[in-house]
């Protein structure tokens, strides 16, 4: 029974977030249940506990996190300064005569929120309620309206400046320096979040590139299905590129800025993100839509998500405690090295465990509660932190575009008109679906993709 107890752990807390308990108080509490039940039956060390306050201190104390509520704070005042509505009517009118032009402008200004706001949700609800009534009244098919819009969202797990990578990067490099404490090495190497920008950059603009060469073969091939749109007389169609470069130059440079002064070692990524709030400030203040009350609502949501954020954060902190107290990190080292066909074959069975749980669990919650666990063991293995990190971004990407239950597809449900049948969506999705495994394989075959620039770089 013993050796069970630290699946059947994290069995009941996957149960209990698939029932809806709140994630943060769902890890502590079960985490704390079982302890108890194990420290009454004598298979608990209650010493491991001890170590609980070190590790919020280590929390509270720990420069990369601090970058969080600062690119969620400038993330959600772009979101909030009507930003991306401006550049979509500007960039679609540019584009009007185009087959498939307004597809190609959600793809681009999804790109560039995915990679301002970094939270999925956000983007595929703000793309949704901004493109898809107008790419309905364009005349573009149902599916290939949601599935543009979806694929788009799911952009912000591996564009960066990325809220993801950095929380990701924070846990592989807990989970890197386990790994080489394991096997000897007592000055253990770290994972910075400069890093894993450097190694998502170019599979994330590959990505960008799939996305528009498909929706370009399907305006070419079908253009029934992507018609170029109509003049409607309300001026849009006028938009000249001096008018979208004035719109769509912010936000790249800013962008540019964060994540350049990150990548050339210029600054430390909790500096960029101060940056890069101040810039987005001054973007809204520019477009007139800073004042006071939006400064209140973008600072009371920013403390929202980040104290969520946070609260995981800790709760899976104690989870993990209670995990290695009953020995699971032993045991899953040894499930993963007893599997035929070594390292090759232990990737691949985490990255299909991933993305079955990508199904039920958020990037956030997969990110602290099943990364370390199995990081120490695959990283101990020979795998590079940064290539394991990008596949995991890519492969819950997928996840999270993948019928029945992916998020993207649930938090566009939200926003999507009835007449739009949920298997139009379905549909829809199953070509980025395709693309996001050719990209994976892309990544298994060349880990250079995501490993070249960051070996470039440092």
């Amino acid at each position: 029974m013993y050796e069970l107890m630290p699946f059947i752990l994290f069995a009941v807390v996957a149960l209990a977030l698939v029932a809806g308990f709140p994630v943060a108080f769902t890890l502590a509490g079960v985490a704390l249940l079982f302890a108890g039940v194990g420290t009454a039956t004598g298979i608990f060390d209650p010493v491991f506990l001890e170590a609980f306050p070190n590790r919020v201190f280590g929390i509270m104390t720990n420069e990369t996190l601090i970058a969080v509520p600062v690119f969620v704070f400038m993330g959600v005042m772009l979101e909030r300064s009507k930003l991306a509505d401006q550049l979509l009517q500007s960039l679609a009118a540019m584009l009007h005569r185009v087959p498939g032009g307004l597809g190609i402008a959600v793809m681009a200004v999804g790109a560039l929120m995915a990679a301002s706001t970094g939270i999925v949700g956000a983007t595929v609800v703000t793309m949704g309620l901004l493109s898809l009534p107008a790419m309905l009244r364009a005349g573009y098919a149902p599916s290939l309206a949601t599935g543009s819009i979806c694929a788009a969202g799911t952009l912000g797990q591996i564009v960066p400046p990325s809220i993801v990578l950095i929380l990701l990067a924070d846990v592989l490099s807990n989970a890197y320096q386990q790994a080489q404490l394991r096997m000897g090495q007592f000055s253990p190497e770290t994972v910075s979040v400069g890093e894993l920008f450097a190694g998502a950059l170019l599979p994330g603009l590959v990505l960008v590139g799939l996305y528009m060469a498909y929706i370009i073969v399907m305006a070419l091939w079908k253009p029934e299905k992507l018609p170029a749109a109509r003049r409607d007389g309300d001026g849009a169609a006028e938009s000249g590129p001096w008018q979208l470069l004035g719109l769509a130059a912010g936000p790249l440079f800013l962008i540019i800025a964060v994540l350049g002064s990150i990548l050339g070692g210029i600054a430390t990524p909790t500096e960029a993100a101060s940056v890069g709030a101040i810039g987005a400030m001054v973007l809204a203040a520019l477009r007139r839509r800073l004042n006071l009350e939006t400064l209140k609502a973008t600072v009371y949501r920013s403390a929202q998500i980040s104290a969520m954020v946070f609260m995981i954060l800790i709760g899976a902190s104690l989870f993990s405690l209670v995990f290695r107290g009953f020995g699971g990190d032993e045991q899953v080292a040894a499930l993963l090295g007893a599997i035929p066909g070594g390292v090759t074959a232990a990737v691949i069975v985490v990255m299909i465990a991933l993305f079955l749980l990508g199904f039920v669990l958020d990037f956030i919650e997969i990110t602290y509660i099943v990364i370390p666990i199995v990081g120490p063991v695959l990283l101990a293995m020979g795998v590079d932190p940064v290539w394991l990190g990008i596949m995991i971004a890519v492969n819950l990407q997928t996840s999270f575009l993948t019928p029945p239950f992916g998020f993207s597809l649930f938090y566009l449900r939200g926003v999507t008109p009835e007449s739009v049948p949920t298997a139009a969506m379905y549909r829809g999705v199953a070509p980025f679906i395709a693309i996001q495994l050719f990209m994976l394989i892309l990544l298994a075959v060349f880990p250079s993709i995501a490993t070249w620039l960051p070996g470039t770089l440092y």
